[in-house]
């Protein structure tokens, strides 16, 4: 029998096993992440009149560890970090603040990934996947900045955008929109109509508000008490390089050889997690470090499972998922090259083979 039907046979029962959240755990989780997190933070900022050598190695482990604290925010998005959910929504809240992104906004807009994944006319993940069209349509300059940007080598500076410049940057610009709005006399509607593409509710307002207010005061806080030359490197670059690293792994758990791309009108749900969403062969350690969501095909069938969960699921479950796609640690930067969606085949390509092949067939590249 294929292997996606047999896969929505038993669906129903893999999730009723192994969506079992649990606070007990989920608060060792925490405890196993804050507590090495913040001595950690004090060795890097301590360590650094003694030997900037033992500092680097510190903030290494740090860049490291804040992989993990985005890892468990984004399980407290879902909901599934612990059973009772106003844990899930302290936790995220926590977890958001340590990493700079306000965690309630960003996990309305993952869950329409998780809504979409597969569909590709929908949805074109982190690094703005382009059609063979789109590409081709491109000057060769452009085609050649646009493949710069998103090489591997340049992964940090994109974490420092996305985690410590972006939610700050798009906070301050909604709020002298809002300002603007009421000082020419929008705050006296009935109905006020202010609208921002940087949120779409007032709870949304309110929770990247409360992130910013709470992590500027932490900055302001810890500059005075340690002084700026030593928290903001030791703060820029662990959040960075963790920021690098996760917009890495998310995208290589899409974007690969051969990676399921579906129209929309041709797309299926589980297709785009069984053949959509890769396993991450990682170290025990690097799977402890991104709360095991290599196992991003499973995520995908239910993000009810917890992290904690999914390596249980997957051994008994090893048949079901056979077909999905292994990427080991030395794979990554191949697979993150494929970065173009084929609509005929319905399916992600490498940008290099396919300028290749339109160089060798005397086409332009």
């Amino acid at each position: 029998m294929p292997s996606l039907t047999l896969l929505k046979q038993q669906k129903r029962l893999l999730v009723r096993r192994h969506a079992q959240s649990s606070n007990w755990i989920g608060l060792w989780q925490v405890t196993t992440t804050l507590v090495p997190l913040g001595l950690l933070g004090w060795a890097a900022i301590a360590s650094q009149s003694i030997s900037l050598w033992l500092s680097a190695a510190c903030t290494v482990a740090l860049s490291l560890l804040m992989v993990r604290v985005f890892a468990l925010m984004h399980e407290c998005g879902h909901g599934s970090l612990c059973r009772t959910q106003w844990l899930n929504r302290l936790w995220g809240f926590v977890f958001g603040v340590l990493s700079g992104m306000p965690q309630y906004v960003w996990a309305q807009h993952h869950d329409y990934h998780h809504r979409t994944n597969g569909n590709w006319d929908r949805y074109r993940g982190p690094l703005s996947t382009l059609s063979v069209e789109e590409f081709d349509a491109m000057s060769e300059s452009q085609r050649r900045n646009w493949l710069r940007a998103r090489r591997l080598s340049l992964a940090p500076l994109g974490g420092f955008v996305y985690l410590i410049f972006n939610p700050r940057f798009n906070w301050m610009k909604g709020l002298l929109a809002w300002l603007r709005y009421g000082l020419r006399g929008g705050w006296r509607d009935t109905v006020p109509a202010f609208q921002t593409r940087y949120w779409r509710t007032r709870r949304e307002f309110w929770h990247m508000t409360a992130n910013n207010v709470v992590l500027l005061s932490l900055w302001a806080l810890l500059t005075a008490k340690l002084g700026a030359a030593a928290f903001f490197p030791v703060y820029l670059i662990s959040v960075s390089v963790a920021g690098g690293v996760g917009i890495a792994l998310f995208t290589v758990q899409h974007n690969f050889d051969a990676a399921y791309a579906a129209r929309d009108e041709d797309w299926d749900l589980d297709s785009g997690a069984l053949h959509g969403t890769s396993f991450l062969v990682l170290p025990g350690w690097l799977n402890w470090m991104t709360a095991n969501i290599g196992f991003h095909h499973i995520h995908h069938l239910s993000a009810a499972i917890p992290g904690y969960r999914l390596p249980q699921c997957h051994a008994e479950y090893a048949e079901l998922f056979a077909s999905v796609r292994r990427i080991t640690l030395r794979e990554i930067p191949a697979q993150l090259r494929c970065l173009l969606w084929d609509k005929q085949t319905q399916q992600i390509i490498s940008a290099d083979a396919y300028v290749r092949a339109q160089t060798e067939h005397g086409e332009p590249a």
